[in-house]
């Protein structure tokens, strides 16, 4: 029993992922385009070869994502993996206090404004002793 892809659903889920809209896709695909064009590209089921290249070269994404993403199976797969009770689900615990962070860095912002106060001082003193010569 072999699993047709939707070539045209796959289109959409990834112009949908990265935020595109049909008009900017159509845009992108040249003047023959429109967003209406789009839109039934995306009903169908196989799309040409050239087409589907085209349209990865304007998404960014590789021809066989479309032509090999399946919606069904990446679900079964996390449905498998988090309902197993295998303890899957880990927690990242955040120690940073963000109040902490921006102390550290107005401190490091002080110490080189001083580093650069003293510089300035020593060049003065540089200047006049060239001056006075």
């Amino acid at each position: 029993m072999e699993q047709k892809i939707h070539q045209g659903r796959n289109v959409k889920r990834f112009r949908e992922m990265l935020g595109i809209k049909q008009e900017a896709l159509a845009f992108d695909l040249g003047n023959d385009w429109n967003q209406k064009k789009i839109s039934m590209l995306e009903q169908k089921y196989v799309i040409e070869d050239n087409l589907l290249k085209q349209i990865s070269d304007a998404l960014r994404i590789p021809v066989e994502a479309f032509q090999n993403f399946d919606e069904e199976q990446a679900v079964n797969i996390i449905s498998n993996t988090f309902n197993n009770n295998d303890s899957a689900i880990g927690f990242v615990i955040n120690n940073h206090n963000p109040i902490e962070k921006v102390i550290q860095l107005h401190e490091e912002k002080i110490a080189l404004y001083e580093r650069m106060l003293k510089e300035k001082d020593e060049m003065m003193v540089r200047l006049e002793k060239l001056i006075n010569k």
